[in-house]
C-alpha cells in the first residue's frame, strides 16, 4: 500500500505558482511552479519580499496588503502582473490568509494565457472553415472563366502585331498566376479524410529540419530540445511535414542572417485538453510542438489575424501558408496557438496520441 504524501509533495506537485508570506510580505514558501513562473530559484526567492519580485505598484501588492489585514479571501481575474524576466502576464490571482498563523497569506496565480489560447484556437477553427467554403467558390465560379479567357487569348495572339502579342501574353500569364493561386485554395476544399496512423513526430521534425538546412535555413542555427519519451501523434505524415514545414519555414524567413536561431521544441502536457462544440466529451491533447524564432516578431495590428487567409507580413506572400497549417490541424484534432511579440514568433501545436 503506497504511503499518503506529506503536505511538502503536495504543496510542490500543484501546477499553478504558490507564494506563502508573512505579513510583511517577507516569502516564506514557494513551490516550483513559482520558481519557474517568476525565473527566480527556490533559495533566492525565500530572501526576498513580494513588493521585490513584481514591479512597484503592481495590483498583487495592493491585493496581498487587503489579506493580510484581514480582510478574507480575495480573488482578483485579469490582473496583468509583471515579472523580474520583465514578462507581463495576464493572470487570475487568489490570496487566502492562514488563520493559524497571523497575517500570513497563501497567494495562488493562474495564467490566464492557456485559456485564452484555447479561445483563440477555436476562431482558427473557423477561419479555416471560412476558406474551406470560399475555396470551393473559387474552383467553381472562377477556375472555368479563367480558362476560356486563356484560351481566347492564346487564340488571338498568332493574328497579332508583335506589339499586340505582349498585351495577349501579359493575359496568359496573369490568368496562369490566379490558376496557380486557386489551385492552393482547391487544398482546403479537398474533403476527402487523409489515412492516418501512428506517426513518430521526431522522425517528421527531422526530415523538415533536413530539408531546411540543405536549402531556405542554411544561414539558420537550428536548435533542437526533444522529449525522446514521447508517444507516437495520431495523424498523416506528410501532412504533418507540410504544416512544420511551413512552419520552419517562415521562421526561417523571419531571422536575421546573422545569428538567426529557431528552436524547435516536443514536450507532453498533461493537462492539456479540448472541449468539443455541441459536446460535453474533452479531447486530450498531450503532444506538443514548438517552433519559436528570434526575429522581429509580428506587427501588433496582425497578430489576431494570422491564420486568416490573404493575413502575411511578406511583400510576395498570399497569405495562405498559416491558414492552411489550421486547417491541416484542425483535421487532426488539436489546436494552434500562436504568441507573437516584439522579439521573435512562437507557434504551438497540441496534437492527440495514436491509440494502440
Amino acid at each position: 500500500m503506497n504511503a499518503t504524501p506529506t503536505y511538502q509533495a503536495v504543496f510542490d506537485a500543484i501546477a499553478d505558482p504558490i507564494l506563502v508570506a508573512d505579513k510583511d510580505g517577507h516569502i516564506l514558501r514557494a513551490n516550483p511552479a513559482a520558481e519557474e513562473f517568476f525565473g527566480i530559484g527556490q533559495s533566492m526567492l525565500l530572501r526576498q519580499k513580494i513588493e521585490d519580485i513584481v514591479p512597484f505598484g503592481s495590483p498583487l501588492l495592493t491585493l496581498f496588503g487587503q489579506a493580510a489585514e484581514g480582510l478574507g479571501a480575495i480573488s482578483e481575474y485579469g490582473v496583468l502582473l509583471g515579472t523580474p524576466k520583465s514578462e507581463v502576464k495576464t493572470v487570475n490571482i487568489q490570496l487566502s490568509p492562514i488563520v493559524e498563523q497571523q497575517g500570513a497569506v497563501v497567494v495562488q496565480i493562474e495564467e490566464r494565457t492557456m485559456a485564452s489560447k484555447m479561445d483563440r484556437s477555436l476562431t482558427h477553427r473557423g477561419a479555416a472553415r471560412a476558406v474551406t467554403g470560399m475555396a470551393a467558390v473559387l474552383a467553381h465560379e472562377v477556375k472555368n472563366p479563367l480558362s476560356g479567357i486563356r484560351g481566347a487569348a492564346q487564340l488571338l495572339e498568332p493574328g497579332l502585331e508583335e506589339s499586340d502579342r505582349e498585351l495577349t501574353s501579359l493575359i496568359v500569364d496573369e490568368v496562369q498566376r490566379i490558376v496557380a493561386l486557386v489551385d492552393r485554395m482547391e487544398a482546403f476544399s479537398d474533403p476527402r479524410p487523409s489515412d492516418r496512423d501512428g506517426v513518430n513526430i521526431h522522425r517528421v521534425l527531422e526530415r523538415v529540419k533536413k530539408i531546411a538546412e540543405n536549402g531556405f535555413g542554411k544561414h539558420v542555427r537550428f536548435i533542437e530540445n526533444y522529449d525522446p519519451s514521447l508517444p507516437m501523434v495520431h495523424g498523416n505524415q506528410d501532412q504533418l511535414i507540410q504544416v512544420f514545414l511551413n512552419l520552419v519555414k517562415n521562421a526561417a524567413e523571419a531571422v536575421p542572417e546573422k545569428k538567426g536561431e529557431v528552436s524547435i521544441t516536443t514536450a507532453y502536457r498533461h493537462g492539456v485538453r479540448l472541449a468539443v462544440p455541441g459536446s460535453s466529451e474533452r479531447i486530450q491533447l498531450p503532444l506538443e510542438v514548438t517552433i519559436a524564432d528570434n526575429g522581429p516578431g509580428v506587427p501588433e495590428d496582425l497578430r489576431a489575424h494570422l491564420f486568416d487567409p490573404f493575413v502575411t507580413t511578406k511583400p510576395s506572400g498570399t497569405g495562405l501558408g498559416l491558414a492552411l497549417v489550421a486547417k491541416i490541424i484542425n483535421d487532426h484534432g488539436g489546436i494552434i496557438e500562436s504568441d507573437a511579440s516584439d522579439k521573435g514568433a512562437t507557434f504551438r501545436i497540441y496534437l492527440p496520441v495514436a491509440r494502440s
